[in-house]
């Protein structure tokens, strides 16, 4: 449909001034590349950038891909034709004016030959678009990484050779790399071109090496019998084993290698295809990290491989699909007992998200080991979903809720937590980071004053475990509970880690397929941990794209994420404190990615809109912790939220648009 759009676009435009024709000479008529792909008529000039394409049936004037000269404006790298050719590499001209439909196109025929003979999969990626968001190369596939060659070193194409192939399966006749162009030109897979000095990574390849004393795989020696002689990966999926594209020296991707050495955040945007997205002819700036984070490529392709390779329910039939799924399974079950350092990988339960798991926690263990008289403690901070199971564990069993409260800045007073511990305290339930205000509540005393009572403690990770290196046998605590989606992964995933001991204690909370080991109609045997609290099919393929999204996070280092987070934190804190008017919410020193606020004169509502006018996600509301919030006397804030692909630029552009509504105040 979007190559028969653009077919249907009418004209073509003379050649800018100092681009030369076929025989070199300015001026002369432009290069013409059929929509037929069928031969290329002139030889390409040596002036011509590598990963540029040829101009032909150029936007018309008035066409929203139209610019002065025809090429688009003021971008760094590489510049590219603003042609109409089916398949083509599609680059708008004005972003805040682009049709939605160019700036999908890659999306709509990801696969489809350009004129240069590159597919089209590995377009410029949007934050290229813009300067403020300090991109690289336009018009080179990121697959290279590269800088183009200089002028002179370009070999040129025969008039009398054949294009390249219009099929949009650019796999088919090779394992790596895009279609062969005339005469050997390989469409600079087969060049050895220097890296920028920013590390622009490579399109991603479906290879989950995860762990740093991973080696690069090789077959089995004695291979079970559904991998054949396949190559039985890390991340649990099975491909054949195939040669980089850019030779066995290539340097890996961001996200590929065991670790980044070092912190790129441009690099790393390149991995988020959503942050190529414009909202209301802006590049969207994704503040809302709290809510929900985005999905780097490797995840999704993952996901994506699960599906077309792996997909079945597992644990159970002889089949190779199965002995897939099952094995990609278990492999995300362990690279969550990793990433936590959990002991032992069969008390990685999994599940929906935090929710389910509080839940699962307060009617499983809460339901066997809580009475009428005893006492519940949570804080004063925490999200709805760590106060209602408890409350209605209270309501049911004639228990009681206790509260830590906060200090004015926004930290629980230890102090008054001490006084509230007493005999009849069975379970402290605590968040580790609070999801309205941003503070990193000091769990491991909390878990130290309840263990010295023999009190069990829960701890909720869902807005840490993106943030901050979680050890949860330094810690301490019982309970441990995340969801996938707050760390780079898909929805509806999410894992409950407990201690073996306390676990086993626990009844099921759920019955069905997967966690019974025998039935009759007189007694059930239950399966040991994990499968207990796993009845039915689960959540499989997303299991998988959360071991994915956790390998993803490991590979580029926690511990440089949190640096680099807390910095965007701190200056955005400080900018913000600047505006007359605006009243933040929450100031405990290292907090993390949380800037809460009020603006004097409107309504949080107000203020969510008017930044969403600009592109700028941020969440309005109570965000599900109306009791933090009445603490400080409000019932709604504006939450900018941030992740490790936001940025400085990014934060400069909030205040910009907070500045301004308080200097038009009402």
């Amino acid at each position: 449909m979007a190559s028969a759009f653009f077919r249907a676009l009418p004209g073509e435009a003379a050649a800018p001034a100092g681009l030369q024709s076929a025989s070199g000479g300015a001026g002369a008529t432009p290069l013409s590349v059929p929509a037929s792909a069928g031969t290329v008529s002139h030889s390409l000039p040596h002036s011509w950038p590598i990963g540029a394409q040829p101009q032909s049936n150029l936007a018309p004037a008035g066409s929203p891909f139209a610019s002065p000269v025809g090429l688009a404006p003021n971008l760094p790298g590489n510049p590219i034709p603003l042609g109409q050719i089916p398949g083509s590499n599609i680059l708008p001209s004005n972003p805040a004016q682009v049709l939605t439909l160019a700036n999908r196109l890659p999306a709509e025929s990801p696969k489809a030959v350009a004129g240069n003979g590159v597919p089209d999969l590995a377009y410029a990626a949007a934050p290229a678009y813009e300067p403020r968001l300090s991109s690289i190369t336009n018009g080179v596939p990121e697959a290279h990484a590269a800088t183009a060659t200089s002028a002179a070193q370009q070999p040129t194409v025969s008039s009398s050779s054949p294009a390249s192939p219009a099929s949009p399966f650019y796999f088919l006749s090779q394992q790596q790399a895009g279609p062969s162009a005339p005469d050997g030109l390989d469409a600079l897979s087969g060049q050895a071109i220097a890296a920028r000095a920013a590390q622009q990574p490579a399109v991603p390849q479906l290879v989950g090496n995860s762990s740093p004393a991973t080696q690069t795989p090789t077959a089995s020696a004695a291979p079970q019998y559904y991998f054949v002689d396949a190559v039985r990966l890390p991340s649990g999926y099975v491909t054949p084993e195939k040669p980089h594209p850019q030779g066995a020296n290539a340097t890996p991707a961001l996200g590929q290698q065991d670790r980044h050495p070092g912190f790129d955040v441009n690099a790393v945007r390149r991995d988020f295809p959503i942050l190529s997205e414009r909202i209301n002819g802006k590049q969207l700036i994704w503040l809302d990290n709290a809510a929900t984070t985005h999905k780097p490529r490797q995840v999704i392709e993952r996901i994506s491989h699960f599906y077309e390779h792996e997909n079945s329910n597992i644990h159970r039939a002889a089949h190779v699909l199965a002995a897939r799924a099952t094995d990609a399974y278990e492999h995300a079950r362990e690279v969550v007992r990793r990433f936590i350092n959990a002991p032992d990988v069969n008390e990685v339960i999994f599940v929906r998200g935090t929710t389910e798991a509080i839940n699962l926690v307060a009617k499983s263990w809460g339901g066997k080991h809580v009475g009428e008289g005893d006492e519940i403690i949570v804080s004063h901070l925490e999200h709805h979903a760590n106060i209602v199971p408890w409350q209605q564990l209270a309501e049911a069993k004639g228990a009681r809720l206790r509260v830590i409260p906060v200090d004015d800045q926004g930290q629980i007073r230890l102090d008054e937590y001490q006084k509230l511990i007493n005999d009849r305290t069975k379970i402290v339930a605590i968040g580790h980071v609070s999801n309205t205000l941003g503070t990193v509540v000091p769990v491991k005393q909390v878990v130290e004053i309840a263990k010295r009572r023999g009190i069990v403690t829960l701890v909720d990770g869902a807005q840490s475990i993106a943030h901050t290196p979680v050890d949860v046998q330094d810690i301490g605590a019982d309970f441990f509970v995340f969801s996938g989606h707050k760390i780079f992964a898909p929805t509806g995933i999410g894992a409950l880690w407990g201690r073996r001991e306390v676990l086993e204690d626990m009844p099921p909370w759920q019955g069905g397929g997967n966690m019974i080991a025998d039935v009759t109609f007189e007694k059930t045997v239950f399966q040991p941990l994990p499968n207990t609290f796993e009845a039915g099919t689960g959540n499989i393929a997303d299991a998988v794209g959360l071991g994915a999204a956790l390998e993803y996070v490991e590979r580029l280092g926690i511990e440089n994420i949190s640096r680099y987070e807390h910095a965007l934190v701190d200056y955005g804190m400080q900018q913000l404190g600047t505006i007359p008017g605006l009243r933040l919410i929450g100031t405990v020193p290292g907090k993390a990615s949380v800037l809460s606020f009020t603006l004097e004169g409107y309504t949080t509502d107000e203020v969510g809109k008017a930044l969403n006018a600009e592109g700028i996600a941020v969440r309005t509301g109570h965000h599900c912790a109306q009791p933090i919030l009445r603490r400080f006397g409000v019932e709604t804030t504006v939450r900018p939220s941030l992740a490790f692909y936001n940025t400085f630029e990014e934060i400069d552009e909030l205040v910009h648009v907070v500045r301004r509504l308080a200097s038009q105040r009402r």
